[in-house]
């Protein structure tokens, strides 16, 4: 049997990566179900393909993986219908996402981050446009009325590259194996389908087992 137990509300880290199509999905839910729940977030953006390479794969293993492959597609137009989001399968997977994430890193404790997580996330698996591209950068942070030109370039320095290339190697340490992941007082949940599990760990109440 188990016994919940409440405590206070404590943060959701959220790692994620713009080529993960589950990424996707949690990306365009999280700010509204974790206001609802009275849960801060904590942005964490990473690069799967190290994450990947260290297991010995040169792709995802949705193309590694054939069967596995052409079950994610229809999941993932399943899944956006029921949580009413526009979809596009990519004709590229997974695409490279280098320049738009060293710009998450940047904006990850700035008030436009969500905005333009959202965005890229759109551009990938809406418009199914190459994201690792300056023009199409620099088009969403002028969007969002972001001086796109100084954020790429403070992006594409040496000091916030190893900053990405650090925070993948925590997400390696810390045993991320695919995004999203979520962190709640250092417990893990993994995929799409524990984002209002972890919100729930997050929000006060910890199930644990009785003595």
């Amino acid at each position: 049997m188990e016994t919940a137990t409440p405590y206070a509300p404590v943060a959701l880290e959220f790692w994620y990566e713009f080529g993960s199509n589950y990424s996707y999905l949690s990306v365009m839910r999280v700010k509204e179900l974790a206001e609802q729940y009275g849960v801060p977030i904590v942005w964490k953006p990473f690069l799967l393909g190290p994450i990947f390479k260290s297991f010995g794969w040169e792709s995802s293993p949705f193309v590694l993986q054939k069967e596995k492959g052409a079950y994610v597609w229809q999941d993932m137009a399943r899944e956006c219908v029921k949580y009413n989001l526009p979809w596009k399968c990519p004709t590229s997977f997974p695409r490279s996402a280098l320049l738009p994430m060293r710009v998450a890193l940047l904006g990850a404790d700035k008030p436009w981050i969500v905005d333009y997580n959202k965005r890229m996330m759109q551009v990938n698996f809406v418009e199914d446009l190459d994201i690792d591209n300056e023009e199409i950068v620099s088009k969403v942070l002028t969007e969002l009325g972001l001086p796109a030109s100084q954020l790429i370039a403070e992006a594409q320095s040496e000091d916030n590259k190893r900053r990405l290339r650090a925070q993948t190697e925590t997400a390696r340490q810390r045993g991320i194996f695919g995004a999203p992941t979520f962190f709640v007082d250092g417990t893990l949940f993994w995929g799409n389908d524990r984002l209002q599990d972890a919100l729930i760990f997050a929000a006060g109440l910890k199930i644990l087992p009785l003595d």
